[in-house]
């Protein structure tokens, strides 16, 4: 079998912002056979995506490859002019993101931008890129093949964008897909049908593959090999069963061991006599849209929910995209006002928006929104972001308040010498560990954190984890914390709450989860979640609760 894609000895460097150049990828080797999907694993700065762009002849904004070779089907990306470059882009190798949404022109039809690789390098008239761009929404199990190319990108949901983006990088025929982190936002069951129809897909084509993530479950389900990242060097390679199965170096094994988190243990909140309820909601009806005669709003998003959540306990709220959760926070918060019901903190009802609550009812309930990158100011160093509410809460200033910030800094696992950069200037795990610092700033008793460890990698998120535990422990913070991540959720939270098309549809302790779900939608939650197997995926359609879900859903 010969080697589609051969990178020998590549080193790539970056300049610092005290222009300092260090060198990010040191000597990296790796080849990927035709037909064969090869997976590229590791934390965040490990290099993971700085290699995988180099395929494409691209390095990001400040860095340059300084030595070696990228092979792609016998020729060097290294060595190729610009134009070179723009022939290869689409044709010999495509790119599938990790944010589709971004990747997509807003203002035009999907069709128009999924034939344009077609257009632009006249691989075929557009009539016949139109026929095949269909074909291509078949195979990739998109709904309504023939028409939903008409369509505008923020009419489909964020698993089918993620699908028609693939239809976008195959039109091309491409002899290499390379994979960004592409079902990182998606919830449980959109994945498992994202990663069904791309592995069908490349199988069905004999295409051969890179796939970047920092989730060892997803991997092993699609990938023939994995390649171990550590700090811009490979630590350890192999067949997707050995790594998962048989890891050697240490690093892999650490990997492998931040997937599974520590469960919350039952013993470790003592019960006190009568357990006092920091937050009850009662009856909430809320959405989007004018309100009608009836007083609900034209998209109505959350029916009568109950909840009640214990001081210095932690409820997870679990679903899919849509199901209501953000929505949820967004109320509670007073982001978003009720149509119907109330939301009390300490048996005092809040106000229904923030303008309507005092300073002290904003401090004590803080919220951690799982966009980092538009919930802090662009143009803030991170010092100032953190100070902000140590000054707006506390009234601090001057030495007081820069060491509060370091401090801050240090117990979400951040050099200080971080609080000079821009959010611009930091990876997605730094930026969303700088909104928590914020919201800890306050000195909040409940914390909503919103998929707050969707962008972090499994070691990083794993250590924010244990963080959120160990300050609860020791600050008595409580949380609701919204994910799509039933192993996160397993970890940190005592009970969980499961919503279903806006309601909540079934509340049981966590450590009755795996065993004692009995509504069919939690139970398809439940088993949709990727296991640590490489056979998993494809032995899905046996799982009784999976197409049982599914009918109902």
């Amino acid at each position: 079998m010969g080697k589609i894609i051969e990178i020998r000895d590549l080193r790539v460097e970056a300049k610092t912002d005290s222009g300092r150049v260090v060198e990010i990828i040191k000597g990296v080797d790796l080849s990927v056979a035709d037909g064969e999907i090869v997976a590229l694993i590791g934390e965040s700065g490990s290099g993971k995506t700085t290699i995988a762009l180099t395929l494409l002849g691209h390095t990001r904004p400040g860095c340059a490859i300084t030595g070696g070779e990228v092979v792609v089907a016998g020729r060097d990306t290294v060595t190729m002019s610009e134009a070179q470059k723009r022939a290869l882009r689409g044709t010999e190798v495509a790119y599938v993101p990790q944010s589709a949404a971004a990747a997509f022109n807003p203002s035009k039809t999907i069709m128009d931008q999924v034939v344009e690789v077609a257009k632009i390098h006249h691989l075929m008239p557009l009539p016949e890129a139109r026929k095949k761009a269909v074909e291509l929404f078949k195979a990739l199990a998109l709904p309504e093949p023939e028409t939903i190319g008409q369509r505008y990108p923020h009419q489909v949901s964020g698993g089918q964008l993620q699908r028609l983006s693939a239809a976008m990088a195959l039109i091309g025929d491409p002899k290499v897909m390379v994979f960004d982190e592409p079902t990182t936002a998606l919830d449980v069951t959109t994945q498992i049908e994202v990663l069904r129809a791309f592995k069908s897909v490349m199988r069905e084509r004999g295409m051969a593959g890179i796939y970047v993530s920092h989730d060892l479950a997803v991997v092993a389900q699609i990938a023939d090999r994995i390649v171990v990242l550590k700090g811009g060097e490979v630590q350890e390679v192999g067949t997707a069963e050995t790594i998962i199965n048989q890891p050697t170096h240490s690093y892999t094994k650490a990997l492998i061991e931040a997937f599974h988190p520590k469960g919350r243990d039952p013993d470790a909140r003592p019960e006190s006599a009568e357990p006092q309820p920091i937050l009850k909601v009662s009856g909430l009806t809320a959405g989007y849209g004018a309100v009608g005669s009836d007083g609900l709003p034209k998209f109505v998003i959350l029916k009568d929910i109950d909840l009640e959540l214990e001081r210095g306990r932690s409820l997870g709220v679990i679903g899919e995209s849509g199901s209501g959760k953000s929505t949820l926070a967004r109320v509670i918060a007073g982001l978003l006002p009720a149509a119907k019901g109330s939301v009390a903190m300490d048996g005092v009802s809040l106000g229904q928006r923030t303008k309507d609550r005092s300073k002290e009812e904003l401090r004590k309930l803080q919220i951690v929104f799982q966009l980092a990158d538009t919930a802090l100011n662009p143009n803030k160093p991170v010092g100032a972001i953190v100070a902000r509410p140590l000054a707006f809460y506390h009234g601090m200033g001057g030495r007081e308040r820069e060491a509060e910030v370091d401090r801050l800094l240090d117990m979400v696992r951040l050099p200080k010498a971080l609080r000079h950069r821009l959010p611009s200037e930091l990876s997605g795990g730094q930026k969303q560990r700088i909104n928590f610092a914020r919201a800890l700033a306050a000195r909040p008793e409940l914390i909503l954190c919103d998929e707050i460890t969707s962008a972090l990698d499994t070691v990083v998120a794993a250590a924010i984890l244990e963080l959120l535990d160990e300050l609860q422990r020791e600050l008595g913070l409580t949380y609701m914390f919204i994910s799509h991540d039933l192993s996160t959720v397993e970890a940190v939270c005592d009970r969980v709450a499961v919503m279903y098309r806006g309601e909540k549809v079934e509340e049981m302790p966590t450590s009755r989860m795996q065993s004692g779900a009995e509504h069919p939608y939690s139970k398809l939650l439940i088993a949709s979640v990727p296991k640590l197997d490489t056979g998993w995926l494809d032995g899905l359609h046996q799982n009784p609760a999976i197409s049982e879900g599914m009918n109902r859903a």
